[in-house]
């Protein structure tokens, strides 16, 4: 038996690198933009997100709610569910106001989204404090809009479709009610 060489194993060869490419492992940068994990929300439980890459974003997209209606507003102002994709007063536009922060407006008709103290969902041509929503990506990949201007006893209200596609008072919402996750969908 000749000299025994290390390097020519293939197990310790391939052992050997891995230990010197995981020492030689750098700590991350500092410039990295760390998560802000402060908690808006009374309950203690949900945390908030940065976005600040969003901030001035405009999309085109047709809300998808997961009870099966597309968000629409109508050129009266009066805002529903509709099960027609066509539609195209069910075409948004979600404007990033400022982060997290969005505003919807029907491309069609031109009324904005709004929702008034008492958690009203209407339409308006004007845009208002009412019309600013905070809008948060959930764990199941739905979107939760809730009123920016507004709160019921402490808590959010979010902008959520009933199972007749007719939107539901935001007094009676909560984060976790399926009528209150929304898909924005492409434009196709």
């Amino acid at each position: 038996m000749g000299w025994w060489n290390p390097l020519t194993n293939w197990t310790f060869g391939f052992s050997l690198m891995t230990l010197l490419w995981v020492t030689s492992a750098r700590k991350p940068r500092d410039s990295i933009r760390q998560v802000d994990i402060t908690c808006p929300w009374p309950d203690g439980h949900r945390h908030a997100r940065s976005y600040h890459h969003l901030e001035g974003d405009v999309r085109w997209r047709r809300l998808y709610s997961s009870n099966h209606f597309f968000l629409c507003i109508g050129g009266d102002g009066k805002v529903e569910g509709t099960r027609w994709k066509e539609n195209l007063n069910s075409i948004v536009e979600i404007r990033s106001v400022q982060v997290g922060t969005v505003a919807i407006r029907s491309i069609h008709s031109g009324f904005y989204l709004a929702m008034n103290r008492k958690g009203k969902v209407y339409g308006t041509k004007a845009y208002s404090p009412n019309c600013k929503f905070k809008e948060r990506i959930e764990e199941n990949g739905y979107n939760t809009y809730a009123s920016f201007h507004w709160h019921h006893e402490g808590r959010p209200m979010f902008l959520s479709l009933n199972r007749k596609g007719l939107p539901r008072r935001g007094t009676k919402t909560r984060w976790q009610h399926l009528s209150t996750h929304f898909l924005p969908m492409l434009i196709s």
